[in-house]
């Protein structure tokens, strides 16, 4: 195999993602902010994203905003209809006044969606459990895949229209599109079904519509799992397949994907919102504070099956990078690197393994300021010490809790930048 070619000396010099161009390399990937209790924009949420522009990042992507009202993972999520473009444009607006582009992430929750809350059936490619709602989903059936196809083309021109510079088209975590992905999730036995190229069907036609809708009016790409979290990342004994979506299947589906032509760029991502999210994450895993966030018997199974569910994944640096090399062998579009980005050393590693992008989360709601920071003295150390008590706050309102003073901060004072 060909050895990837090195991306750039600089991350941030200006950068080409598509049919638009970012100031730098950085990118603030989806994160579900819990500041919009009306499912529309609020203040909090633009100046949220105002600070992270300021702070230097490229582009920011808001998360998340649904194609459809049963696509919400819980009704306070923001879902893409007229109603709510007031509020998008003034947010795209703040984040261009501070020099970054804006992107949405649209996406269809599927199984992860709250039916109780959203007062509307979850979705499923078959009948598969949906736990925040406690219940089964529907099973999708022509009909419905011809409406969720047109909702996410609809969504993309609304965001389009209201301003946004990328659409990220969510394809990861075990919501809708993932979950067709899944051998484990997905037992249809008609064209969405089946062989890997019937799983991947309904992917490929969103991804389509998305392009169609949107045109070149702004960069398009999708998050796409390399591993469930569920078996193991590689391929079965014998050749039969481990039961959940593995790396092998997802360089596969990435280079139908690429093949399609309809995309500027891939996200490797990993992980299940519904089996092993602490897959995607790493670090620790606060199963108290997550069940402290529920109520009644969510509270009681998360306090029981915490153990199961909420895994402990030791932290290291880039720790997606191990899978996303597989991606980057199988396909020549652009990547971007999630997953452990917090310095300019793993930035720079990302950058001289071929990958065109990188995307921080965690790192930014400890630290806004630090794509600046990284810029202005490359020694600088994140912040982020990976507790993972942000993950339990996107109930409330997305946060740091030690940047706000809920808890003790374990660097301080020693650790404290000037």
């Amino acid at each position: 195999m060909t050895p990837p070619t090195p991306v750039t000396a600089d991350p941030f010099a200006p950068a080409t993602l598509g049919p638009v161009t970012l100031r730098n390399r950085l990118i603030k990937c989806a994160t579900f902010e819990g500041r919009t209790p009306d499912a529309l924009v609020t203040d909090d949420l633009i100046d949220f994203h105002r600070e992270v522009a300021a702070g230097g990042v490229g582009m920011s992507t808001v998360a998340y905003c649904a194609v459809a009202p049963e696509g919400r993972t819980d009704r306070h999520q923001i879902w893409m209809r007229p109603e709510a473009m007031d509020g998008l444009e003034q947010l795209t607006a703040a984040i261009h006044s501070e020099g970054a582009l804006a992107a949405a992430q649209l996406g269809h929750a599927g199984a992860v969606a709250n039916s109780v809350s959203n007062r509307k059936a979850a979705l499923g490619p078959g009948r598969i459990p949906a736990p925040m709602g406690m219940s089964l989903t529907h099973k999708v059936d022509s009909d419905d895949i011809a409406r969720i196809t047109r909702n996410f083309a609809e969504a993309a021109k609304i965001a389009v229209d209201c301003g946004f510079d990328g659409l990220e088209v969510h394809c990861g975590h075990n919501y809708l599109l993932s979950s067709f992905l899944s051998p484990l999730l997905n037992h249809r036995r008609d064209g969405y079904g089946g062989s890997l190229e019937g799983r991947a069907r309904l992917a490929r036609e969103v991804l389509e519509a998305v392009r169609n809708a949107v045109g070149d009016q702004a960069a398009v790409w999708t998050k796409l799992n390399m591993f469930d979290g569920v078996g193991r990342p590689g391929p079965g004994r014998g050749g039969k397949p481990w039961s959940g979506f593995n790396v092998d299947a997802a360089c596969a589906t990435a280079q139908l994907f690429e093949a399609d032509g309809h995309l500027d760029a891939i996200e490797p991502t990993a992980g299940s919102s519904l089996l092993n999210p602490m897959y995607l994450f790493h670090g620790d895993a606060p199963r108290k504070e997550f069940a402290d966030a529920f109520h009644g018997p969510m509270r009681t199974g998360i306090r029981v099956g915490g153990p199961i569910f909420l895994k402990h994944y030791k932290y290291r640096d880039a720790y997606l990078l191990p899978l996303a090399r597989e991606l980057r062998k199988a396909v020549s579009l652009p990547l971007i690197l999630l997953g452990g980005i917090t310095d300019r050393a793993s930035i720079q590693t990302a950058l001289d393994e071929g990958f065109d992008f990188v995307a921080m989360g965690r790192a930014l709601l400890r630290e806004p300021d630090l794509p600046l920071s990284i810029q202005n003295d490359p020694s600088t150390v994140s912040r982020c010490v990976h507790c993972n008590l942000c993950m339990p706050s996107i109930y409330s309102t997305t946060r740091c809790p030690i940047r706000d003073g809920e808890v003790p901060d374990p660097l301080s004072p020693a650790g404290q930048r000037n």
